[in-house]
């Protein structure tokens, strides 16, 4: 039998095959949940509530695209990627003179 891949394999699988939806996500949460901390906290005007929650935002999203590097980095390092893109372009054909 097969075995089946862990959750934190197949999450880790799922952010390299869409890694600015899940920047893109992340920022979203981000925000959302910048915004409703902020706005339970008593005595701040709305435009810093919106501020803060932006560089909370953008604090998450530097983070995550950090994150996006090191995952490339790490699946170039291990030749993931070359077996990834392998299957498109077969060697018999660049060896034929």
């Amino acid at each position: 039998m097969s075995e089946s891949k862990s959750k934190v394999d197949s999450l880790r699988e799922w952010v390299v095959e869409h890694k600015l939806r899940s920047v893109g996500c992340l920022w979203l949460s981000g925000i959302v949940g910048s915004i409703a901390y902020n706005w339970s906290q008593p005595g701040m005007k709305t435009s810093v509530r919106i501020i803060h929650a932006r560089l909370h935002a953008q604090a998450l999203t530097l983070a995550a695209l950090a994150g996006a590097a090191v995952v490339e980095y790490y699946d170039h390092k291990t030749g993931a990627k070359h077996d990834k893109y392998a299957k498109y372009f077969p060697i018999e054909n660049f060896n034929k003179d």
